[in-house]
């Protein structure tokens, strides 16, 4: 046990080709193990498989420091409402003042980015790396969101911005970027329906066919239209009713 928590995980460094064999051996173990990721196309995923995600990188590269010298609890969960950052680290803020069993760590993965991995046909490099498929997307997405962790149980704060963080992912794992350009829900409705916010679109409603714009694209479109008995009121006092609707259902 003293041997793992005697592991420095703010130095430890690997050389290029070690960060890829080690990534492609989680990956690989992954697919064995999962019962939902049966290859390196993700169309279904649970919690169970980000938690069983990181314990392979726990292991691989972490020298298993959280297994053994961890006190406190790691969360995991799946978001749809995430829609620009594919991934976020929930950390108590009064994490100085908690005694290491009382800490609690969420990472939280917007699900929907590895989901639709193959709607847009676009690079997506993730962290600076480009990607092959959506696994190893969930993947570097997992391993920037460890070195979040990485840094709220060392400093209590983490700014992937700043240099500390960049220099952590980079040893860690050869990041060297803090973004990623995986497809967002406004890219696949411009490229796969030719949508776009404020575009005029009718759509049918209960044998009705209505008119509106759209106010806000997501995995549905929200289309406000004209309505005197609405309950939304633009600058100009004219009222709307608030309408979600299917892509698939929008016509320009």
């Amino acid at each position: 046990m003293r041997e793992y928590c005697m592991v420095d995980l703010l130095t430890m460094e690997y050389a290029a080709a070690e960060i890829t064999w080690r990534r492609k051996e989680i990956a690989r173990r992954l697919i064995g193990t999962s019962a939902n990721i049966k290859d390196h196309t993700i169309n279904r995923i649970a919690p169970a498989d980000l938690e069983l995600l990181f314990g392979l990188y726990d292991e691989l590269f972490l020298a298993g420091w959280f297994r053994h010298c961890f006190a406190g609890t790691l969360g995991f969960s799946l978001s749809s409402r995430l829609t620009k950052s594919a991934g976020k680290t929930l950390c108590p803020k009064d994490i100085a003042q908690r005694k290491p069993s009382e800490i609690r760590i969420e990472i939280r993965i917007g699900v929907n980015f590895f989901l639709q991995y193959h709607a847009v046909k676009n690079p997506k490099p993730v962290c600076g790396i480009a990607t092959a498929d959506s696994l190893e997307a969930l993947q570097l997405v997992l391993e920037h969101e460890i070195c979040h962790v990485i840094e709220f149980l060392h400093f209590h704060a983490s700014n992937c911005s700043a240099a500390r963080f960049k220099r952590l992912a980079g040893r860690l794992f050869g990041h060297t970027e803090s973004y990623h350009k995986l497809p967002t829900a406004q890219q696949i409705a411009r490229q796969k329906y030719g949508l776009r916010i404020g575009d005029a679109v009718s759509f049918r409603f209960e044998d009705t066919v209505l008119h509106g714009r759209v106010y806000r694209l997501n995995q549905r479109a929200t289309v406000m239209v004209r309505d005197r008995f609405g309950h939304y009121t633009d600058g100009n006092g004219r009222r709307y009713t608030k309408y979600y609707v299917p892509l698939e259902l929008l016509q320009k």
